[in-house]
């Protein structure tokens, strides 16, 4: 969990102020290592759940604040959006039935957040992407009204000094731009935490980096996004544009982005890492209250390192090297940040069984993974695992080329297995939850897998926004059942109940794939686009998709008609377009838009989110509405 007791908008002399502090923090970490101060021979496991609330409609619903107030429950703390929560599971001794325990503990956590979110008239959603979220979803009056959130987006988005751009190609392609840092609340995870002794630190991270790929694969739970099939495991892709802050090099100058996955294998402690993250990242935030760490050593308390823990949480290394304290003493561990919320809570237990149980397997098998496997190849791997899932093809260890379904089954889960009797685990519970991700990985049927076939299953029944809430209408009944994914039937077109839900703003069912031409053009052009597409609208943009009119295909024939007529100079666009057409914003309920055709007699309305154009909505796109309807009532 961040700190949330930050300011940002640094000053020089507040930066200053902020580089000593987390100087003097690093120091007196470094003190406490040479001197043993750090809590060793303990293994604690724990995790944070991250988790969407959405509404009757099944979009998100932006109720967290008063979710929040009704449970009244320090497990439970705020996320980037009002439309998510993350809950925080107590620290776990790593033996015995201690993941019994941890899948307890997260349901009944779980069972409090339906309970609160229902009193808001919401639900809860484990998933890695919500299918239905869209970019009218990511303003900032959706950010949670805490200033850590309104001091990072400041200060991130003033280094990037542009909008955020995203381009992600999978089966299909998405290209955006935003003006903040709210993509990011696109995403949840389900973040595992292993604590380790400070002298093993470099071998666990190590294993973990090694390890990240394949543990990948298997968890994969968020293809779509804005109803594109992208990565297996877009989060992925999306977190690290998210927050990229880096400007296009014109020379061969390398950067780092802030969500990496490192750039190479630890050799000699958590300070490394520590040290790079100081080198390479800019502090962005400072903690108002400061503390004077070598004055709590001298005292014998432990200090909170809080503004090297500030600066830590906004680089976000995919496995990341945290300093904690756990009844006043400090430990060290590793967090693990890959693997997504959901599908179901069983699932994500056995996929931290797997990470837990493969880390200490790798450990007691192998004494250095760095010799065995290339650091390029590790982060190569991870990307490919993203992209792909179980169908990727990984270069592991000694040059071996081996696809992650067969690493997985052959070699990896039976190594998770030694490493959970190696902790001493309950071996009813080791079975109970590596056969979770063995039957997963042999029937091919990872969350990832279930919303694409899902997807397809429902390929010509409706529009696209009806067809998302269906998956995630399906998603909220599966898991209330909660059997895990590999399990789960295909969704149902008619799972999200009443149709009309799909239906409620414009971008819900406005067309996005457009047919366009710019001023200077002939309208002989026009007339073949609609003459190819059957459409009786062309929007006219500029080059950098402004929308500066619209031609009509009345205005077309009568221009058409006028020039046969007086055999005049071929005709531009700008000779026949109306400028300054009525739009819309994406966000528009639907009754708005009808009443504004009706009111000005217009049977297409350009849609135009800022100063770009996005979309259109015509007269057709209301009689699919009216089809519905008719259907309806035939049923009745």
């Amino acid at each position: 969990m961040g700190e949330q007791d930050v300011q940002g908008r640094l000053s020089g002399e507040q930066r200053r102020s902020i580089s000593q502090a987390i100087l003097d923090d690093l120091g007196a970490l470094e003190h406490m290592l040479e001197k043993g101060m750090v809590e060793r021979d303990r293994r604690r496991i724990g995790a944070e759940q991250e988790l969407f609330l959405i509404d009757e409609n099944w979009r998100p619903a932006p109720v967290a604040p008063g979710v929040l107030e009704t449970l009244q429950d320090p497990h439970f703390t705020t996320e980037l959006a009002r439309f998510n929560l993350e809950a925080n599971l107590d620290p776990i001794d790593f033996r015995g039935q201690c993941f019994r325990e941890l899948e307890e503990q997260l349901n009944t956590l779980l069972a409090k957040a339906r309970t609160a979110a229902a009193a808001h008239d919401s639900k809860i959603l484990l998933t890695g992407i919500l299918p239905t979220i869209a970019m009218s979803d990511l303003g900032l009056e959706n950010m949670t009204p805490n200033p850590r959130y309104f001091a990072l987006n400041d200060a991130l988005t003033a280094l990037r000094g542009s909008s955020y751009e995203f381009r992600i190609r999978g089966v299909d392609e998405l290209m955006v731009k935003h003006d903040s840092v709210m993509v990011e609340s696109c995403n949840a995870s389900f973040q595992a935490h292993l604590q380790v002794d400070p002298e093993q630190f470099p071998l666990y991270y190590n294993v973990a980096q090694a390890v990240a790929a394949p543990i990948l694969a298997a968890v994969t739970n968020s293809p779509l996004l804005f109803g594109r099939r992208l990565w297996a495991e877009t989060r992925i892709a999306l977190f690290e544009q998210a927050v990229d802050t880096r400007a296009t090099q014109e020379s061969l100058r390398e950067s780092a982005p802030r969500v990496w996955f490192g750039r190479d294998y630890v050799h000699k402690g958590i300070t490394e890492i520590y040290k790079e993250d100081i080198t390479r990242f800019r502090a962005l935030l400072a903690a108002e209250k400061s503390e004077d760490p070598f004055e709590l050593l001298r005292r014998g308390e432990a200090p909170a390192l809080r503004a090297l823990s500030v600066h830590n949480s906004t680089v976000y290394r995919w496995n990341r090297g945290c300093y904690g304290r756990t009844e006043g003493k400090p430990h060290l561990r590793i967090e693990n940040r890959i693997l997504p919320s959901g599908p179901t809570a069983q699932d994500e237990v056995a996929n931290s069984a797997f990470w837990f149980g493969l880390m200490e397997g790798m450990v007691g098998r192998y004494e250095d993974v760095t010799e065995r496997l290339p650091f390029e190849y590790a982060n190569a791997n991870f990307h490919a695992a993203a992209q792909l899932g179980l169908s990727a093809e990984f270069t592991w260890f000694d040059g071996e080329h081996i696809v992650a379904r067969d690493l997985l089954l052959e070699r990896l889960l039976p190594i998770a297995r030694e490493g959970l009797e190696r902790q001493e685990v309950d071996s009813r519970d080791a079975d109970r939850y590596l056969d979770i991700i063995a039957q997963r990985v042999e029937k091919r049927q990872t969350g990832a897998h279930w919303l694409v076939q899902s997807w397809e299953a429902t390929k010509g029944k409706g529009t696209t926004n009806e067809r998302l809430s269906a998956l995630t209408a399906a998603m909220v009944n599966r898991q209330h059942l909660g059997r895990p994914v590999h399990e789960w039937s295909l969704a149902a077109f008619d799972e999200a109940g009443d149709w009309r839900r799909s239906f409620q703003r414009v971008e819900h069912f406005m067309t996005t794939d457009l047919y366009t031409v710019q001023e200077d053009e002939l309208i002989d052009l026009v007339a073949n686009l609609m003459d190819w597409n059957r459409i009786r609208h062309v929007l006219v943009e500029d080059g950098q998709q402004h929308l500066v009119g619209l031609v009509s295909y009345r205005s077309l024939l009568r221009a058409l008609s006028k020039r046969a007529r007086a055999n005049p100079e071929p005709l531009s666009v700008s000779d026949i377009m109306t400028r300054n057409p009525i739009t819309v914003d994406p966000d528009t309920p639907t009754l708005d838009v009808i009443n504004l055709m009706r009111q000005h007699k217009v049977a297409c309305v350009p849609v135009v989110r800022g100063d770009k154009l996005v979309g259109v909505v015509t007269e057709r796109d209301f009689m699919d509405i009216t089809a519905e309807l008719v259907q309806e009532k035939l049923r009745d």
